[in-house]
């Protein structure tokens, strides 16, 4: 197989984020210097390069892998208030949360959508003395299955917190006979079900380069790389790897932001001054192709605490159903994978809430694992850690005058209110003032995203002449109004579909290789869309992506070679998707 053109040259660059990673590299170094580096490009790095670029400092963000590809790829795919949060008594995060997940629904509504949630219940007073327990003392004491008095007065008390006017509706609790008639599939000795509405997430990856695309698009003062690393700290400024060369070259700056989530620890101590400040845990999750199951959750995300006091959910997602998650303590030096022990957890926990449904392991078609931020907790138990997040500040070790922020904890659901925070104090720093509010401000696809269904219609009619309404519908459901760059730089083009896969195009995965910063071929397959998350990815289609993807970035048959096995190796070893034996490239 031979890498094949796309005709580049005639094509130009559709977006701020357009120009090669090779590209990008190349002019930092060029311009060794910055107002602000940011180290992490997980969710919360991404979002405060985004509210600084758009305050116009001149700001670098630099991540050592793709962009979130971290901790920020294995979320739970949710935007949430924390009802659970009550119970430890931090009303902050969950009402900050909640509006949270209310601003975001109005600003990402291409990416985040109200989610009926039902939480199955199977006793009346379980967890009713623990609690107050957790509350007044906030230990954790011994896991116990919440009944549904405990539930119903975290419900409304939620409620109190989360309506934003009417914007999702109030909960409400059904007895047995309701819930089974609902839920048919539901455990007969369920007792109660309660049903709220928190948000769905349903591509956080593409969500967060929306986020990106917003920052690099405030002006050439705003950079960002991915595939380099901060490996030290000195009087030349902060020492960079470019992790595909290997070159090594310093950037000046005068408050550095390490937002590496649970790497936090390591990073700093790489930058010269160790801290102690992350106790990450790692939470995995399996998705089932399952028609069975999911036709027994009705559409709906099931929410309950499992008898060992883990928050678990089965939830309805691409056709497709993800069971998690996990909490288990994880030493950030390992990578984390999902082991089989977790699948059998994750198997009874179905069998305790649909048994009659039958599962097995030839049901999973992707397999994921991650480590959440989290802060030190000592004895405390892994579930009851606080998510709330602050900020660390101490003066550089290698470079007098520099301020390093470190960011300790943190969540998606937060993440512009979080980056606003860490903003506003980067700001302070450097004597400016704000002078844009990201709140209710429009990201990426979201902006003039249509609200109403005859409004889509019109979109969809006004940008359907190239490749038919059917497919610009698809479109905006994938990428928001960001599709109407793609269909303006296809225009006049044949917009055939992959031989393989006939919901992408050739002509799209082309240009999200020329505009989306992919370096790898995984890149693709992982974050830029959801073939394997999906269980899609086969053999025959992995070399068609890279055929397609190194046509695009002038990759050789060895190099295209090289991307297909290590995208086959790292498939298995980390997501469980065996794709056989690597195909031998031709031609």
């Amino acid at each position: 197989m031979s890498a094949q053109s796309t005709n580049r040259n005639r094509r130009q660059p559709a977006s701020a984020g357009a120009v090669s990673t090779r590209e990008a590299v190349a002019a930092l170094r060029g311009r060794p210097h910055a107002a602000v580096l940011v180290i992490g490009g997980g969710i919360n790095g991404i979002a405060t390069f985004r509210d600084l670029a758009l305050q116009g400092v001149d700001v670098v963000l630099v991540e050592r892998g793709d962009f979130v590809s971290g901790a920020s790829s294995a979320s739970s795919h949710m935007i949430h208030g924390g009802i659970r949060y009550l119970e430890n008594g931090e009303f902050r995060l969950v009402k900050e949360s909640v509006e949270e997940r209310n601003g975001l629904i109005r600003i990402a509504p291409h990416y985040v959508k109200p989610l009926e949630t039902t939480v199955p219940i199977f006793s009346t007073f379980s967890g009713i003395l623990s609690a107050p327990l957790r509350f007044l003392t906030h230990k954790s004491g011994k896991p116990t299955e919440r009944g549904a008095a405990l539930i119903k007065t975290g419900l409304t008390i939620y409620d109190s917190f989360s309506r934003d006017g009417g914007t999702v509706p109030r909960h409400r609790f059904h007895g047995a006979k309701r819930s089974l008639a609902e839920l048919p599939a539901l455990n007969p000795g369920v007792k109660y079900t309660a049903t709220y509405y928190d948000a769905s997430m349903h591509d956080p990856e593409r969500l967060a380069l929306d986020v990106l695309f917003d920052g690099l698009a405030a002006g050439a003062h705003a950079r960002a790389v991915n595939y380099v690393e901060a490996i030290g700290h000195d009087a030349a400024g902060v020492r960079l790897r470019d992790t595909t060369t290997g070159e090594e070259f310093s950037v000046a700056a005068d408050v550095v932001v390490n937002t590496s989530g649970p790497w936090t620890d390591l990073t700093n101590t790489d930058l010269g001054r160790e801290t102690r400040f992350m106790g990450g845990t790692k939470g995995s999750h399996i998705v089932l192709d399952h028609p069975e199951l999911y036709a027994a959750t009705a559409g709906r995300e099931i929410f309950f605490e499992h008898e060992d006091g883990r928050i678990v959910l089965i939830y309805p997602l691409k056709g497709r159903v993800m069971v998690g998650t996990t909490d288990l303590e994880h030493d950030m030096r390992e990578p984390a994978i999902c082991t089989e022990e977790e699948v059998d957890y994750f198997f009874d926990l179905i069998a305790h809430v649909f048994p009659a449904v039958r599962v097995d392991r030839s049901q999973i078609v992707y397999r994921f694992s991650g480590v959440r931020p989290l802060p030190r907790h000592d004895d405390t138990q892994p579930g009851f850690v606080s998510r709330d997040y602050r900020i660390e500040r101490a003066d550089a070790s290698g470079r007098p005058g520099t301020t390093v922020l470190s960011l300790v904890g943190g969540k998606w659901t937060t993440f512009r209110a979080l980056a606003e925070h860490l903003s506003d104090e980067v700001l302070a720093l450097l004597g400016r003032e704000r002078v844009v509010s990201t709140e209710g401000l429009a990201i990426g696809g979201g902006v003039g995203y249509p609200a109403t269904d005859d409004a889509r219609r019109v979109w969809v009619v006004s940008h359907g002449d190239e490749v038919g309404r059917a497919r610009a519908d698809e479109l905006l459901e994938r990428y928001g109004t960001r599709a109407a760059a793609f269909l303006a730089d296809i225009e006049g083009e044949q917009d055939e579909p992959l031989a393989h896969h006939p919901g992408y195009s050739r002509l799209e995965v082309a240009w999200l290789a020329r505009n989306e910063r992919v370096v790898h071929l995984q890149d693709v397959v992982l974050r830029r869309t959801s073939l394997a998350f999906t269980g899609a990815i086969t053999a025959p289609l992995l070399e068609e992506l890279a055929g397609i993807v190194g046509g695009e970035l002038g990759w050789d048959t060895g190099r295209v070679a090289a991307e297909i096995a290590a995208t086959t190796h790292l498939l298995a070893e980390r997501h469980g998707v065996e794709l056989g034996a690597v195909p031998t490239p031709v031609g």
